[in-house]
């Protein structure tokens, strides 16, 4: 059966019309999608009337050729010009969602604050790196041999009695100390060695205004050769006088530690009487032979104390439950 060039070209006109209408009446990018497909797809309409040219003689077929071209480029364009709206369209839909009113006043969010214990454990160890210490750290469970043994303390050593101990189950225990972290590192570091070690500990005290049974520590190493209790004076005082100012009144009193000898307590003068705030001294030959060093080589200094204490006196705190309540009319004071 053959079809005229006519019949072809009233089908083309007929068919630009419709798509001119159909396009004029989408509503989204899908429907869009799917009218391009029913007049472009493989078995679109525009396809089925091409197929058409086969039956025209061969004189007829360029100018149906020429007309299908025509059409077909003007349904690209209304296409392409309708997705370009539409996309235009959702966009302008996306900023009016979620245009910010910027004469609304904005949501208040505080600042942070750093905690008084974690600012002081900052400080102190500024000041230490600047002597040209290294930070150190340690696990808060640890075993009795570092804890107690290894600092010269032996299981009927009358000293343990100064230290009310968690025990654990498997007989370990929580730290009463950071001591322990500096026979860590001996074991692993050869001297020269200096070390600060910041961390948290535990011990049956009773809760009062000066005491916790949670608290945090810092201890500092010092093993060279010839060291001398000197050399311990001259770097407390200089801390102690970066800590809290040169006219500060600071004293060393002999007392007793099992892993030092000899050993001091040191004082600061605050509100008008003395308070206890670290105790220091010489390492005990002991203590190093534990940890494979050599005391007619060797020698070392060490010392230690409560960064509650510390934060007491720098900020004029009265009661060290303060530091612990979280109560935010106290800790918005720093």
């Amino acid at each position: 059966m053959t079809i005229s060039v006519e019949e072809l070209e009233n089908q083309l006109l007929k068919l630009k019309q419709e798509a001119i209408d159909a396009i004029a009446s989408l509503d989204s990018l899908n429907s869009l999608e799917g009218l391009r497909l029913a007049y472009f797809g493989k078995k679109g309409q525009l396809s089925q009337i091409l197929g058409g040219m086969g039956k025209l003689a061969g004189s007829d077929r360029p100018r149906i050729g020429a007309l299908a071209n025509e059409v077909k480029e003007e349904i690209q364009t209304l296409l392409d010009n309708q997705r370009q709206e539409f996309q235009q369209a959702e966009i302008q839909a996306k900023l009016a969602s979620e245009t910010i009113d910027v004469t609304m006043p904005g949501s208040y969010r505080p600042l942070g604050r750093i905690h008084p214990i974690q600012s002081t454990i900052d400080r102190v160890n500024d000041i230490f790196v600047g002597l040209g210490y290294t930070v150190a750290t340690g696990p808060e469970m640890e075993t009795d041999y570092y804890n107690f043994e290894a600092l010269n303390t032996p299981v009927d050593h009358p000293a343990r009695d100064m230290q009310d101990t968690f025990y654990l189950p498997d007989g370990n225990l929580l730290r009463t100390h950071t001591s322990s972290v500096q026979i860590h590192y001996m074991e692993a570091n050869e001297p020269p060695i200096r070390i600060i070690a910041p961390g948290r500990c535990y011990r049956r005290d009773t809760v009062d205004a000066t005491h916790s049974a949670v608290f945090h520590q810092i201890e500092i190493l010092a093993v060279d050769e010839g060291l001398t209790f000197t050399d311990l004076k001259g770097t407390i005082k200089v801390f102690l006088e970066e800590m809290f100012g040169a006219d500060l009144p600071i004293r060393f009193r002999a007392s007793y530690f099992p892993f030092t000898e000899p050993s001091a307590e040191v004082d600061v003068q605050w509100k008008g009487r003395w308070l206890e705030v670290m105790g220091c001294g010489m390492v005990d030959p002991n203590v190093l032979k534990k940890v494979g060093y050599d005391p007619e080589l060797y020698t070392g200094f060490a010392a230690g104390f409560g960064v509650e204490r510390f934060a007491m006196v720098l900020h004029q705190i009265d009661d060290i439950r303060r530091l612990y309540t979280s109560d935010l009319r106290f800790l918005q004071q720093f």
